[in-house]
């Protein structure tokens, strides 16, 4: 491998204009498709297969009008008025009724019709039923309700949103986490290589990645539904996954200008040798996200295709694109910048490492961890299984209103409602009853519906083509647990509740089918642990040629994974952060521990096949295991370091936006790169790797003949070019790079 890698940068290195404008070409062909397309992201969770699906196929067959979304308008006035007062109830009446001839809208009913009107006469819900699914309602129709609602709000009265559709229920991405990454990035970048060109490369290079791919998802999303968290895991994914492999290559880039190669010479070298390990890196990310299609989970698998695209593009940029703005830049890649806090460190560290690159903080590091190796790994499994602890209460759900940020409309309408007629009424669900045979058998199932626990209130909605529709309002909230022992119930014991009319019930519903999302995704989670980490396993087997070493890697991702799922849920399960990340502790999101796992592991294999790879790169080169470890973990430790407090930066950066899903996302990524780079990458991985000595390195006779050497340190390639195989100024170069570390 390392041999094409190494043609592939000398071909982009001399064609470097020509593959400069095919990638501009892509992306502003990406950016036009998705202009023209008019693709929009959308959360409407589905799962096929499920009885709330069922239920709502149903009604798209039989009660069309009724199988769209769903609105609450929540009126509400200030004590000491109410809103049945004659001039309040006139207008609400008004304006529901302007919303019945809104397009899309199948029927509006005002809270005095449907006597949804508080006790107190201060909160009122009017409900709006849709045509369109939530995805397919347009947005113009969402301002047209809002149009309807302004003469109500000049009138004093305050007017929120919540349901499965409302104004203002589209997520839109934010620029600015994204920008604050980036500009840490770049801070970060300058004080490891200390120069402007080094530093904005990997950035520039991203960028140019992450834009083709979003346009390109943003395009796709015109055609088939892709959740607004898909985009944002493909950003995270595609910035930080692009920077990092640029920052790899570029490194050894840099190392080789300083030792005196010429930069024709060093781009090949740097990536026949570091691209190897880029390219491992970047295919275990794609099969851990590509792994989610196993789920059988429509949107976690757009979710996970949608960050494996992003990936691998930019591994293609890394491989193509990178060496031809190397290319540009010449020797300007070494030359550093005057200014005292970047420039003249990095110059001062860069030419000692290139000298003597056992001299270091991470070489003193790599010794400290070899010599205590024991007690560090000891320490290290301790401190992880203690955060893993919260891990054991975990409780899953998905996004409701009531996890929303206290200014948005759909929290306010959440607690409006709760506050006049209980938390139930935020989460309706609606019982489909097939094989009507009169009104009587609909009668007859609503009165049995009332008489179960934990129910409020039921009401028949319509009915046609022996068909009808049921709403039951649970006596507590959408995510409580007393709500999905509710949903269990009446399906378990849905034969009681048919009895005597020879109809047959369908529970469904908004809070329904979150039940069953939860559910689903449970269940599917020991399935897509296995898959991945075997096709991983074999994998990392392939490329370092032992199992011991993929058997650690994945020891060490369970930890830090564990880690990482028992901080995320002490900050937003149990409230912990809630003041600093500005949030309502609420369960942890159904789907966030699967991607956790795709992610996470994925991005923790890239960690080990940079540390590993430089390992077994010494330890090929010399033959002592433990002096191996040291002086691979010395020459990994910089880099690995500063990768993955880019990774860190540029997903802390999402915890500060107003959507919660995504906070938790942005936090359990940032806690999970952090503790599996240096806890365990940079601390465990080496102290492991020195207790087991030289047998981490163990495989069969059997194995060495039948499983081909991928070459990952680029062994074979040095000696070809040593040989002169790829002339003899690539020779020379290659003897070069190779002085100091020898």
């Amino acid at each position: 491998m390392s041999s094409y890698l190494y043609r592939l940068a000398r071909f982009s290195y001399r064609r470097r204009v020509l593959v400069l404008v095919l990638w501009l070409v892509a992306a502003i062909a990406a950016v036009t498709i998705a202009q023209l397309s008019g693709g929009k992201t959308n959360d409407d969770f589905t799962i096929p297969g499920t009885e709330a699906q069922k239920a709502s196929d149903v009604l798209s067959a039989k009660l069309p009008a009724f199988s769209g979304g769903q609105s609450t308008i929540v009126f509400a006035v200030k004590s000491g008025t109410t809103v049945t007062s004659p001039a309040t109830q006139k207008q609400i009446r008004t304006a529901m009724a302007k919303v019945s001839s809104v397009p899309q809208v199948s029927k509006s009913v005002d809270p005095f019709t449907s006597r949804l009107v508080s006790k107190d006469g201060r909160i009122a819900l009017g409900q709006v039923q849709w045509t369109a699914k939530p995805p397919d309602v347009k947005d113009a129709n969402l301002d047209a309700v809002q149009d309807a609602m302004k003469p109500v709000r000049a009138a004093g009265v305050q007017v929120e949103y919540n349901g499965s559709v409302y104004p203002g229920w589209r997520f839109e991405i934010s620029e600015t986490p994204e920008l604050v990454g980036l500009v840490i990035a770049f801070a970060i970048l300058m004080i490891t290589f200390g120069t402007f060109a080094a530093a904005g490369m990997p950035i520039i290079s991203a960028i140019i990645g992450v834009i083709t791919t979003l346009m390109g998802v943003t395009a796709v999303a015109s055609v088939i539904t892709i959740a607004s968290a898909s985009t944002t895991v493909a950003l995270m994914l595609g910035l930080s996954c692009g920077i990092d492999y640029g920052l790899f290559i570029l490194s050894r880039h840099r190392a080789n200008l300083l030792r005196g190669v010429s930069p024709e010479e060093s781009v090949p070298l740097a990536m026949g040798t570091a691209g190897s390990s880029v390219v491992f890196a970047a295919l275990t990310v794609i099969i851990a996200l590509c792994g989610l299609t196993v789920v059988g989970i429509p949107f976690l698998t757009i979710m996970g295709l949608s960050a494996a695209a992003s990936v691998a593009v930019a591994l293609l940029i890394a491989l193509t694109l990178l060496p031809a703005l190397l290319g540009f830049a010449g020797p300007r890649i070494a030359r550093f910048s005057r200014l005292p806090k970047f420039g003249a460190h990095a110059e001062r560290v860069a030419r000692r490492t290139a000298a003597d690159p056992y001299s270091t903080a991470g070489a003193r590091w790599a010794r400290f961890v070899v010599r205590h190796r024991v007690v560090v790994a000891v320490i290290g499994v301790v401190l992880l299984g203690v955060l893993a602890i919260p891990a054991a209460s975990i409780r899953l759900g998905l996004p409701s209103g009531a996890s929303q940020p206290t200014d948005n409309t759909q929290r306010k309408a959440y607690d409006l409602t709760t506050e006049g007629f209980g938390a139930g009424f935020n989460g309706a669900l609606l019982v489909v009853v097939e094989d009507v045979s009169a009104p009587a058998d609909t009668a007859k199932i609503a009165a049995s519906l009332g008489r179960q626990a934990d129910v409020a209130q039921v009401t028949p909605l319509a009915g046609q083509h022996s068909t009808s529709l049921i709403r039951v309002v649970p006596k507590s909230g959408p995510n409580d647990a007393a709500t999905q022992d509710l949903v269990h119930h009446l399906r378990d014991n849905r034969t009681a509740i048919e009895s005597g009319t020879g109809a047959h019930i369908l529970v469904g519903g908004t809070t329904a089918s979150n039940i069953d999302v939860s559910a689903k995704l449970s269940s599917a989670l020991p399935v897509f642990l296995i898959a991945v980490v075997g096709l991983a396993f074999v994998l990392l087997t392939f490329a370092f040629r032992t199992i011991l070493v993929p058997l650690k890697s994945i020891v060490g991702f369970l930890l830090s994974m564990a880690a990482a799922l028992g901080a995320q849920v002490a900050v937003f399960q149990w409230g912990w952060g809630k003041h600093l990340f500005g949030i309502t502790p609420s369960e942890t999101i159904s789907f966030l521990p699967i991607i956790m796992l795709a992610i996470i592991f994925g991005l923790s294999s890239d960690y080990e096949v940079f540390v590993v790879s430089r390992i077994k790169e010494e330890y090929t080169r010399h033959g002592d295991a433990r002096a191996a470890v040291q002086r691979g973990t010395s020459l990994s430790a910089r880099v690995v370091t500063a990768a993955a407090l880019i990774m860190f930066s540029i997903f802390v950066a999402f915890t500060f936006t107003s959507n919660p899903t995504i906070k938790a996302i942005g936090f359990s990524f940032a806690v999970g790169v952090f503790l599996d780079a240096f806890v365990v990458r940079l601390t465990l991985v080496p102290a492991v790797m020195a207790i087991v000595g030289g047998r981490i390195w163990y495989h069969p006779k059997w194995f060495g003949r039948f499983v081909p050497d991928p070459d990952i340190e680029g062994q074979r390639l040095e000696e070809r070019l040593a040989e002169g195989a790829f002339g003899a100024e690539a020779a020379k170069a290659a003897s070069a790079a190779n002085t100091s570390v020898g």
